[in-house]
């Protein structure tokens, strides 16, 4: 007589399961402790009845003592009901199995960050009067937040404001998805992959390179052809900081053969902003150290 710990992943769909899964559970009693398990109708499909029960690890390991016993697992794992029985099974030994009855795919928890960005648009009263325009400042603080991370080299911290980043782009694709014209995240990954895809011909096609410089080369041309009758500046984006905008603008201009005539006044007053700028950035880091020495004094 045995035990199977039968676990499966709600980021996969229901009924989705290995061959060993089946497998034990046509060869034992069927038990779980979630009446609305998504797994039953599926299972029920495929002719394995399932009995729901109260999940007592005492009562279904000495059922088990008896006859041959498949636990299905809730979606979220339970974990108490299986510490449990292994106490139990420690002190009077029975053979227990843990079988995976399907997997997380890589990539299967942005799943998670979908549904608790629907409940958190749902129930939380500060997320859902949100709006694009509202969640502007924040996207960009995390995202100076993560250029930190980078330059810290600490991959916990970095880690965590990506986080933050890809939570900015769950927050703006619900806030879309609520329009009648609207789009979805799936629309925002749909495009992305497209994108990718399109400008990457020596990964997804027959195109041959040689190196970096010529990916470069690639993938400018094709940009090129997919915004022609875009104005040549129009990819600069007008909310960047004045310095970088500038810059950009130059850049590309330049790269355009734009001429020099035109550029007239731009170094000048480049230079006395990136001297306003530096002025500044060090009033900042005095100022920082500062508050943070009254910070501690405020502490001890």
């Amino acid at each position: 007589m045995s035990l199977v710990l039968l676990a499966t992943t709600h980021r996969v769909a229901p009924g989705l399961l290995a061959w060993r899964a089946w497998a034990v559970a046509r060869e034992g009693r069927v038990l779980t402790g979630t009446a609305d398990h998504p797994q039953i109708p599926y299972l029920g499909s495929a002719g394995v009845e399932v009995e729901a029960v109260e999940p007592d690890a005492r009562a279904v390991v000495a059922l088990a003592r008896r006859e041959d016993v498949v636990w299905l697992a809730a979606p979220d794992g339970d974990a108490d009901f299986a510490t449990r029985v292994g106490e139990l099974v420690v002190a009077d030994p029975l053979d227990v199995e843990v079988v995976h009855g399907s997997y997380d795919l890589p990539g299967a928890r942005l799943l998670d960050v979908v549904e608790v960005m629907r409940r958190l648009r749902r129930d939380c009263p500060w997320d859902r009067q949100q709006t694009h325009e509202s969640l502007v400042p924040y996207l960009i603080e995390e995202t100076y937040e993560l250029v930190d991370a980078i330059g810290s080299g600490d991959p916990d911290e970095l880690r965590e404001e990506l986080g933050d980043v890809l939570f900015q782009v769950a927050f703006h694709s619900a806030v879309a998805a609520e329009r009648e014209e609207g789009f979805t995240i799936d629309d925002v990954a749909a495009g992305i992959v497209d994108k990718l895809v399109r400008r990457h011909p020596h990964v997804f096609a027959d195109v041959r390179v040689e190196g970096a410089e010529e990916v470069v080369a690639n993938w400018d041309e094709i940009k090129k052809a997919e915004k022609a009758g875009r104005p040549l500046l129009g990819g600069v984006p007008r909310s960047m900081p004045a310095l970088g905008e500038a810059d950009d603008l130059v850049r590309k201009a330049r790269k355009a053969g734009v001429p020099e005539a035109l550029f007239a006044g731009f170094q000048e007053r480049a230079e006395a902003a990136r001297r306003a700028e530096a002025e500044l950035k060090a009033w900042s880091g005095e100022f920082r150290s500062l508050v943070e020495a009254w910070e501690a004094r405020s502490r001890g």
